[in-house]
């Protein structure tokens, strides 16, 4: 399927995507998530029965299987934390 982006001559190709969403201040990942990517510009597009599933992660607030540092790139990482 030919791209969506206006201006872009890509087209869009299954692949398995890592998903970042910010649900009200609490930062989720899910990996493998499966998705249309565009070859070119890389715009990503779930089907509805994925956009579903994204939901009941957040809805049901599901135990993450592992944890990640997150860091504030606004935050100096030379300073030392008092």
């Amino acid at each position: 399927m030919k791209c969506n982006i206006q201006g872009c001559i890509g087209e869009y190709e299954k692949k398995q995507v890592l998903h970042t969403l910010n649900s009200n201040g609490k930062i989720m990942v899910i990996d493998h998530v499966p998705a249309e990517v565009c070859k070119i510009c890389g715009d990503i597009l779930f089907d509805p029965e994925t956009v579903r599933r994204i939901e009941k992660f957040v809805n049901i607030e599901a135990k993450p299987i592992s944890t990640v540092p997150l860091y504030d790139f606004n935050k100096d990482p030379e300073k030392k934390a008092i």
